[in-house]
């Protein structure tokens, strides 16, 4: 399949073709649900292979017979997909396309049934969204000493990452203020109102929201825009709109952005695979660790539902479960019990661990340092107090200013 989602109408080849039926249903979604062309661009190529299995199917192999797609050949084509080492995500959200639109087809083609609806894809594993420690996100996006067009720029982009949670489409499509339609150009999306210290973006489902900007993040946009008016005074062509300009005066891409976070992490030295949805995540954790408010949470995230913010609890978990086992006198007690002992076997101590009974006879250096540990093991002993307070300091709030 061919050409863009945005655009299905204006097809007529897909109109007559094996297409005649995907189009009208894509264009229902772009017109009654608003979906993005990137939405539908996804619903095309997944319905692609649902094609495939109607043309396989019909009599004379030119056009897709829905009426003899059944559940056994949607079974069929899971089992295979799974087989071949498609994620299950990947097999649920095609599953997910295909049962919308064999519903149209029901409502608008006679269909009876739909075969997709009782199919369930493989069970997905649970995965825990990637997010930085709060000294981590600090030093990535912290760059007081920027200068030049790219560095003043990119360093606003982190900032407004980190302090606002946005995803990358809507920061990519963020326009310097509000905009009203004009010359066959539409009216903003997403802007940004400098005066109320917050951003305005359209996120899924053409579902408006407004974020708080914080305070080092208004400082850092405050720079850009500075360098952002001496830009376009010399080159007065590029377009006026974008927040966040290329060097070619146009408005800046997704994929950039992409990359130029990237080297950002790795120059800054961060032991992370750095991306755009990596400070999203990291704002609503550490914004939760430090609140505890999930409802506010989801509200600035723009989730549907809460559900989709309760995993940062989990992340929050794996927080304080670290933080146990990092200060609390028992836990550094029983660790260093484990590995203080050289003559230690498994049989003899229940703490003792195969790496400590493999240490018996390592050097007086390897004694050396178990002795250590176990000197700073008895001090946190007798000093519960402290190392319960340290336990108990809450991260840095995001959108708090940093000293």
């Amino acid at each position: 399949m061919t050409g863009q989602a945005s655009g299905v109408t204006g097809d007529a080849n897909a109109l007559s073709g094996p297409e005649a039926d995907v189009v009208p249903y894509l264009e229902q979604l772009r017109v009654e649900r608003s979906y993005s062309p990137q939405t539908l661009a996804a619903y095309r190529a997944d319905l692609v292979h649902l094609i495939d299995i109607a043309i396989g199917r019909s009599a004379d192999r030119r056009v897709p017979d829905w009426h003899r797609v059944d559940e056994r050949a949607v079974r069929g084509w899971v089992a295979r997909a799974s087989r071949e080492g498609l994620s299950a995500r990947s097999i649920a959200r095609r599953l997910s396309a295909w049962r919308g639109f064999f519903d149209w087809l029901a409502e608008h083609r006679g269909l009876v049934g739909n075969p997709a609806r009782g199919v369930r894809a493989p069970r997905q594993p649970r995965r825990l969204p990637s997010a930085l420690a709060p000294d981590q996100a600090v030093r990535l996006v912290s760059d007081p000493q920027a200068e030049g067009f790219e560095a003043i720029r990119d360093r606003a982009i982190a900032e407004l990452f980190y302090s606002s949670g946005l995803r990358l489409t809507e920061l990519t499509s963020l326009d310097v203020r509000h905009f009203e339609a004009a010359s066959g150009v539409p009216r903003s999306v997403s802007w940004l109102s400098l005066d109320e210290a917050e951003v305005i973006v359209t996120g899924k489902g053409s579902k408006r929201r407004s974020v708080p900007v914080g305070r080092d993040a208004l400082a850092a946009l405050g720079g850009w825009l500075a360098e952002r008016e001496r830009f376009l005074t010399d080159r007065p062509a590029s377009d006026e709109r974008p927040l966040f300009l290329s060097s070619r005066g146009t408005r800046l891409s997704a994929r950039s952005v992409q990359l130029r976070l990237k080297r950002r992490g790795i120059a800054q030295g961060i032991p992370a695979n750095v991306h755009p949805h990596m400070l999203r995540h990291s704002f609503a954790s550490h914004l939760l660790q430090s609140s505890g408010d999930l409802r506010a949470v989801q509200e600035l995230l723009g989730h549907a539902s809460i559900a989709s913010t309760q995993v940062y609890t989990a992340l929050d978990f794996q927080r304080l479960a670290a933080v146990y086992d990092a200060a609390h006198p028992r836990a550094r007690r029983r660790d260093a019990a484990a590995t203080s002992t050289p003559d230690a076997t498994p049989d003899a101590t229940p703490d003792a661990t195969p790496d400590a009974a493999k240490g018996h006879g390592q050097g007086r250096a390897q004694a050396e340092a178990h002795a250590q540990a176990e000197a700073h093991a008895q001090a946190e002993v007798h000093a519960p107090t402290q190392a319960q307070a340290r336990a108990a300091e809450p991260p840095p709030d995001p959108n708090a200013e940093r000293p």
